[in-house]
C-alpha cells in the first residue's frame, strides 16, 4: 500500500474522490456475485433503480432523447450514454460534497487500495470473459456462405471487421490468449503491474478498432482503457524507472496485511469464487458451445450449400431468372440445418446486408418445410411449403405464400468461394 503518512495534494484528493465514486459504480462489484443462489434478486432491485434514475435523468435533466433504448447487441445506446452522463454528474457532485465534508483528511491509502482492487478485478474479469470466447473462436464466427456471397460494399464497418477477424481462427485465438494472459497477470499481486501494462495494450487495440470501425462497444472499451491508465498512473515512477533502465523498487500498491481471521477467510473465499465462476465455469460453458458450433453436425435433410433457383413460378406464371422482379428468389444458400439466405427485393424475410435471411425446418415425414422469419422463434412462422427431392442435388418446392401459389426448382450448383479456402503461402512470387 501507499505510505499512509504521505499527504496528498488537494487536486489529487479531489480527483481520487471523483474516480472512486465513478469507477465503483461503473464496475458495480456487487453485480459480480450473480452466480450465488438467490443473490440475483438483489441485483434485480439495483438494475431497476438504475433504470429509473437513468430515465428520470433523461426526462427531467438532460432532455436529450425522446425515448431511451436499453443496451442490446449495442453497448452505445441512448440509455448507455445517458447513464454515463448521469454517473459523471453524480460523481462530480459527490466528490465536491465529500471534499467539503472531509477537508482535513490528508490521504486515502486504504480506500485507494480498495478501488485499485475493484478496478484490477474488473479488468481481469473482462479480459477473461472476452479472451475465453476468442480462444474457442466463438466471438467472431468464420464467414458462412451467405456472407461470402454478399458483395463487400454491402457490409457495414463493424460486420466487415468481424468477418476479417473471424476468417482467421489462429489470429482470433491469438488475440484471445493475449486477453487471458492479461487477466492471469492481473490475478496475482506480484504480476499485476505486468498485467496492467498488457491490459492497456490489449484494450487500447480494442478501443481503436471500436472507434475506427464503428463497433458499438465504444463506451465500454474506453472505460477499460481509462481504468488501465488509472492503475498505471499509480505506479508511474516505477514504470518510468523501468523504461529508463533504472533500479525499480518492489510494488507495494496491492500489498495489505489482514490482521483478523474473518478478513483472511473472506479474502480466500473471494479468490476461490473468482477462479471458479470467472475462469472454470465460463471456460467449460464455452467449450460446450464450441462443441455445438464446430462439432460434428447431424446430417441435414437437404445438402448444404449454394442453389440456383432454376424455375420460379407464381400463380403458374414462370418468371425468368433475369427478369427485374423484386420478389423472385435467386442465389439461395442453405448455411445450416435450419438457416439460410437468398437474394431478393422482397420484405418477406429478415434483411441483412442486402440478403434475406430465413429459418427453415423440414418435416421429413410429411415432406413439408416450415419457413420462419427469425430462426427458431416460433412467433415468426411465415408459411409452409411442400417439397420433393428429384435427385441428390435437385429439390422441387411448392405451396401458397401470401395468397400466391409458388412453384420452384432448387438445383445445387457447387459454388465455392476462394476466401473459404484458407490459403497460406510461405513463398509468394507475386502480390495476391
Amino acid at each position: 500500500m501507499q505510505n499512509p503518512t504521505t499527504a496528498w495534494p488537494f487536486a489529487t484528493k479531489f480527483l481520487f474522490r471523483f474516480f472512486f465514486i465513478y469507477f465503483i459504480f461503473y464496475a458495480a462489484p456487487w453485480t459480480w456475485l450473480d452466480d450465488i443462489p438467490y443473490y440475483n434478486y438483489v441485483n434485480q432491485a439495483y438494475y431497476w433503480l438504475i433504470d429509473q434514475l437513468v430515465n428520470a435523468s433523461n426526462t427531467y435533466l438532460f432532455k436529450t432523447y425522446k425515448e431511451l433504448v436499453q443496451p442490446n447487441g449495442s453497448g452505445d445506446t441512448s440509455w448507455a450514454w445517458t447513464q454515463m452522463w448521469m454517473m459523471l454528474l453524480i460523481s462530480l457532485l459527490a466528490a465536491a460534497i465529500w471534499t467539503v465534508a472531509d477537508p482535513k483528511k490528508q490521504a486515502y491509502p486504504r480506500w485507494n487500495y480498495f478501488l485499485c482492487q475493484v478496478i484490477r478485478y474488473n479488468l481481469a474479469i473482462t479480459a477473461f470473459t472476452y479472451g475465453i470466447i476468442k480462444i474457442y473462436a466463438l466471438q467472431m464466427i468464420t464467414p458462412n456462405q451467405s456472407q461470402l456471397a454478399t458483395p463487400l460494399g454491402e457490409f457495414l464497418p463493424m460486420r466487415f471487421s468481424w468477418l476479417f477477424i473471424g476468417y482467421s481462427t489462429p489470429y482470433q485465438v491469438f488475440s484471445g490468449v493475449t486477453e487471458v494472459v492479461a487477466g492471469l497477470l492481473l490475478f496475482f499481486r506480484r504480476t499485476t503491474t505486468a498485467g496492467v501494462l498488457m491490459s492497456l495494450a490489449v484494450f487500447t487495440n480494442v478501443m481503436v478498432l471500436n472507434l475506427t470501425y464503428d463497433i458499438p462497444v465504444k463506451l465500454m472499451s474506453t472505460h477499460l482503457v481509462a481504468m488501465s491508465l488509472f492503475l498505471l498512473v499509480q505506479e508511474q515512477k516505477r514504470v518510468f524507472s523501468f523504461v529508463l533502465n533504472k533500479p525499480v523498487p518492489p510494488a507495494s500498491l496491492y500489498e495489505i496485511t489482514f490482521t483478523k481471521k474473518w478478513q483472511r477467510v473472506c479474502y480466500w473465499l473471494a479468490k476461490i469464487y473468482f477462479v471458479v465462476f470467472v475462469m472454470i465455469v465460463p471456460g467449460y460453458k464455452n467449450y460446450e458451445r464450441y462443441q455445438k458450433v464446430y462439432g460434428k453436425q447431424p446430417d441435414s435433410t437437404f445438402p448444404l450449400g449454394s442453389y440456383d433457383v432454376t424455375v420460379f413460378a407464381r400463380n403458374a406464371d414462370t418468371l425468368p431468372a433475369l427478369v427485374n422482379d423484386s420478389t423472385r428468389w435467386t442465389q439461395l444458400i442453405l448455411d445450416t440445418r435450419s438457416g439460410g439466405s437468398l437474394y431478393s427485393g422482397d420484405s418477406l424475410f429478415a434483411r441483412r446486408y442486402g440478403r434475406l435471411y430465413f429459418g427453415y425446418f423440414p418435416d421429413t415425414v410429411n415432406s413439408k418445410i416450415l419457413f420462419r422469419k427469425n430462426g427458431s422463434d416460433q412467433s415468426d412462422s411465415l408459411f409452409t411449403l411442400r417439397y420433393e427431392k428429384l435427385d441428390s442435388v435437385t429439390i422441387k418446392v411448392w405451396g401458397p405464400v401470401r395468397g400466391d401459389s409458388l412453384y420452384m426448382i432448387w438445383r445445387k450448383n457447387g459454388k465455392q468461394y476462394r476466401l473459404a479456402e484458407k490459403q497460406f503461402h510461405w513463398l509468394s512470387e507475386y502480390n495476391r
